[in-house]
């Protein structure tokens, strides 16, 4: 549907859909595309670079609907998934935040707004001042954050460091009924790593807004101590498509207009 509407257009806002190679190929005029969100795997960027088409994304625009439903997956996996039994509170937990970037920061502030304690790893933010700012500590390694944290929200990227980095070895160093939450990408799981992990240890809870490739074994296995969304839904709000969309024309208006590309992702 895509490859047919693209051949005379300038400019493209997408969300989910792909800008392959083919679709960069039929539009003869495009000169920029923008993501209306943070990630863009889903546009081939070395196609577009050769083509000398400015590919941008909007960073920070779904952030806060992204951190509400991180917070709202630790209380759902804390109560049991809603259902009958004893469940247990947040406040007074550890939270461990894997990347401190626009959504970490966010994860962090609500978390501490609900009396959880909050501690934080990125390798790239190396000055403590940022951390210490919004009262959350930095710790040094991926080892310290994961063995220290009773809730883990993800928030990495998917590169070819990054890609199925999380798995046995930093599960079964987490606290006993430790929960990992990721609304990230599903490419950062070792989803082998993770089902032994959770076979071997029976307190462990994992709930991801991205569905794994093995989310029938892992339902089946690990009942309420696993669950996954329907399909990916951090960014869908009213608010977040609104913010996005918004924020996606205006930066192409000053591409054309300015020639800002002060969001561009491909180089």
């Amino acid at each position: 549907e895509l490859l047919s509407a693209v051949a005379d257009v300038d400019a493209l806002i997408i969300r989910s859909d792909k800008v392959t190679a083919e679709v960069i190929e039929a539009a003869r005029n495009l000169k920029i595309v923008v993501r209306a969100g943070a990630g863009y795997d889903n546009v081939d960027l070395a196609a577009a670079t050769a083509r000398g088409i400015v590919v941008m994304n909007t960073p920070g625009q779904n952030s806060n609907a992204v951190a509400e439903l991180a917070l709202a997956m630790m209380i759902f996996m804390a109560r049991n998934g809603f259902t009958p039994g004893t469940g247990s509170e947040i406040q007074g937990k550890t939270l461990g935040i894997h990347a401190y970037g626009n959504v970490g920061r966010l994860v962090g502030r609500k978390g501490k707004a609900m009396g959880m304690n909050v501690i934080a790893y990125d390798p790239f933010i190396t000055d403590s001042a940022v951390f210490e700012a919004d009262g959350v500590k930095k710790v040094n390694s991926v080892e310290e954050l994961y063995k220290n944290s009773d809730y883990l929200s993800l928030h990495i990227p998917a590169t070819e460091q990054t890609k199925g980095s999380i798995g046995y070895d930093l599960l079964m160093s987490m606290p006993k009924g430790a929960t990992l939450v990721n609304t990230a990408r599903k490419e950062v799981i070792d989803e082998a790593g993770v089902v032994r992990a959770m076979t071997e240890r029976e307190d462990l809870k994992y709930i991801t807004d991205i569905a794994p490739d093995a989310q029938a074994e892992m339902a089946g296995k690990f009942g309420k101590r696993f669950f996954a969304t329907a399909k990916k839904m951090g960014a869908e709000t009213a608010e977040a498509n609104i913010n996005a969309g918004l924020a996606a024309a205006r930066q192409i208006v000053d591409f054309f207009k300015t020639g800002d590309t002060r969001f561009q992702v491909n180089r």
